[in-house]
């Protein structure tokens, strides 16, 4: 299951036992989010969420955003029993936490499977252990089903003993392996949460680094981080600005015949004008442009590959 072209700017983890929460998440502005049965519910809550968070997708009412909902381990109490619910409640993935291994998501899919679940309910998995990093390559072939990684740098600083610096530089080889894995199979990644609340410039910071290492969007732990995501993820004015005029070029030198194509100077070669088209692309899912092909579901959008120039 290739990742597409969709707005992951912002991915929202709410609390699946928090009915309160739950309604607030449909009009929050994060592009995805994450109902969550796993940290954020209490040993004693864990299976009136399930229950809370099937019937909240269920009812529908999250507009253009993608709903994962992460499940318990499948070597917990609640685990299966998470998955089967999960497999008919209508979301657009389930999230598997602590993978490491193609065993893992292999067993999650048999389950999904025979509890019915649709052909196009993807499987996301939890990056946070020092094994899920060094066996990256192997979780990502695992299933057809895997739609994307999701970092969690805070279960990862525990195993490796880190510091959460500014830098993030102990996190630099789980977040390179991880993202290699995940493009190398065409898969989404996503970037880990910024837990300081109050540090406002760290997270903008922290947003940025996001994007540069290549991560489509940042996982979050509250609303008030969802603009600056949004806003470090998004396209800026400047960029689309030029990614039109790459697009532009190409299309003129195409219909003239021309076999070499330069912008400002610079040649443009068909990575360029594919990298120009995802952004547009972005763009406009991003303003709405769009149809949906189904309810609660932003539209994917496939950027097809030109030849060289």
């Amino acid at each position: 299951m290739p990742s597409t072209v969709r707005p992951r700017r912002s991915v929202l983890y709410m609390p699946g036992s928090n009915a309160r929460a739950l309604e607030k998440a449909r009009s929050l502005a994060a592009d995805a989010l994450i109902l969550d049965l796993e940290d954020a519910v209490a040993v004693d809550a864990k299976v009136m969420a399930r229950t809370q968070v099937v019937g909240a997708v269920k009812a529908g009412g999250f507009g253009r955003r993608e709903l994962l909902i992460r499940v318990n381990c499948l070597d917990t109490a609640w685990g299966e029993d998470d998955l089967v619910a999960a497999a008919s409640a209508g979301a657009h993935a389930v999230l598997l936490p602590k993978v490491e291994s193609a065993a893992t998501v292999q067993r999650a899919e048999a389950i999904l499977v025979a509890a019915g679940a649709p052909a196009d309910l993807a499987i996301w998995c939890m990056i946070e252990t020092p094994f899920g990093a060094l066996r990256a390559v192997e979780i990502a072939g695992a299933s057809p089903r895997l739609g994307g990684f999701v970092m969690g740098t805070s279960d990862l600083a525990k195993d490796l003993n880190c510091l959460h610096t500014p830098d993030r530089l102990p996190f630099i080889t789980a977040l390179g392996l991880s993202l290699l894995a995940a493009r190398a199979y065409g898969l989404a990644a996503l970037d880990g949460v910024y837990l300081d609340l109050e540090d406002e410039g760290g997270l903008e910071a922290a947003c940025r680094q996001g994007r540069q290492l290549g991560f489509d969007g940042k996982t979050l732990i509250h609303p008030k981080q969802v603009a600056a995501a949004n806003d470090a993820f998004g396209p800026s004015e400047a960029e689309l600005a030029r990614a039109r005029k790459i697009t532009e070029a190409f299309e003129e030198a195409a219909a003239a015949g021309k076999g070499v194509v330069l912008v400002d100077g610079k040649l443009v070669e068909n990575l360029h004008v594919t990298q120009a088209q995802r952004l547009i692309a972005l763009a406009h899912l991003i303003e709405g442009q769009e149809p949906d092909d189904r309810a609660a579901s932003p539209s994917p959008v496939r950027i097809e590959m030109q030849q060289d120039v």
